[in-house]
């Protein structure tokens, strides 16, 4: 990687006690949640990259678990939300209330009013429902009764589906998938974890108190700190180069892969390159750097790519996953 040039001004080290709350965070939620660690580092990358997650996994696989032991231990409020076919837009958002006796309508703050939330199987709520909460995603804002409310800072979204069950469901459209900065997908824990999944139930039923870490709170104020030490951190020119190459490799994968171009209908949009941007200065963070390196990328490549493309016929039919249309590009096209 070549040395950054004069002209680029040294970015600033995350402050010491920020980043070590971070750490110390992470350790918290892992002593909560067994294995999963994708999932838990994909989390505090969207925590701090300022984005949403998409989550599809079976049930039982500590989804709910994992998000809401973050938000104890970012000190944010909580709140949990299962999508039902029989939702209307003003069950997320809230709705007007008249109150007889001032003889006027009061506005109830639905459960989006939340710092993190959780939209527990997305994919079973009606069109209308994911469009308000599409608003609220993007634009941090509802709109009730042609009034607009700003949700609370930081705000994100962790939303689940199931792969399993179709029946009753409605896809995500394009444009709302394009909104989170990544999908992750679960699978079952190892035969270790589980047993340690095992011996944990047993010593709840029986009343022993869990272990924990040291409480780490470091708040609204803490989280957006955070994310300012992120922002800082160095993203070298070949990178940013690599991550346009990339996204437009999907787009047009002829030159790369002849296979992917016949499995790929079509790539990834602009929005693909600021994801990936912001969730490798996240991780960088994370792992205590001050500059992204190829390996922060390629962790996160996939993730921030597979629900942004669209699979032809061709992929359909030989059973191809656009993770492995991923794999493919990410082996054709150079790192630096």
């Amino acid at each position: 990687m070549p040395d950054r040039p004069a002209s680029t001004p040294e970015p600033a080290r995350g402050a010491p006690s920020c980043r070590e709350a971070f750490q110390a965070l992470r350790e918290a939620v892992a002593a909560t949640v067994v294995g999963q660690h994708a999932l838990l580092e994909r989390l505090l990358v969207a925590v701090l990259a300022d984005g949403h997650l998409l989550v599809e996994g079976v049930p039982g696989l500590a989804k709910t678990t994992a998000v809401r032991a973050l938000a104890d231990a970012l000190g944010l409020g909580f709140r949990r939300i299962q999508f039902t076919p029989d939702m209307i837009p003003g069950d997320i958002t809230g709705s007007e209330i008249l109150q007889p006796a001032e003889g006027r309508f009061r506005f109830v703050p639905g459960p989006v009013f939340h710092e993190l939330v959780l939209a527990d199987e997305i994919n079973r709520a009606p069109p209308k429902v994911q469009s308000a909460l599409l608003e609220a995603m993007e634009e941090r804002q509802v709109t009730v009764a042609g009034h607009t409310r700003a949700l609370p800072e930081p705000f994100l979204v962790m939303a689940t589906q199931n792969p399993l069950e179709q029946e009753g469901t409605y896809p995500l459209p394009e444009a709302q998938l394009d909104r989170f900065l990544m999908k992750v997908e679960l699978g079952y824990p190892s035969q270790e974890e589980e047993l340690e999944i095992l011996r944990r139930h047993t010593r709840s039923w029986r009343g022993e108190p869990p272990s924990r870490s040291p409480a780490v709170s470091p708040g609204a104020d803490g989280v957006l700190a955070a994310r300012r030490e992120v922002a800082a951190v160095y993203l070298d020119p070949m990178l940013e180069r690599y991550i346009v190459a990339l996204v437009h490799a999907t787009r047009d994968p002829g030159p790369w892969d002849p296979e992917a171009a016949r499995w790929l209908e079509r790539g990834a949009s602009p929005r693909a390159c600021l994801a990936l941007a912001r969730a490798a200065r996240a991780r960088a963070w994370l792992e205590g750097r001050d500059h992204v390196e190829p390996d922060d990328l390629l962790a996160l490549a996939p993730d921030v790519l597979r629900h942004r493309l669209r699979l032809g016929f061709a992929a359909q039919a030989e059973g191809i996953t656009p993770g492995q249309a991923v794999d493919r590009l990410l082996e054709a096209v150079p790192v630096p």
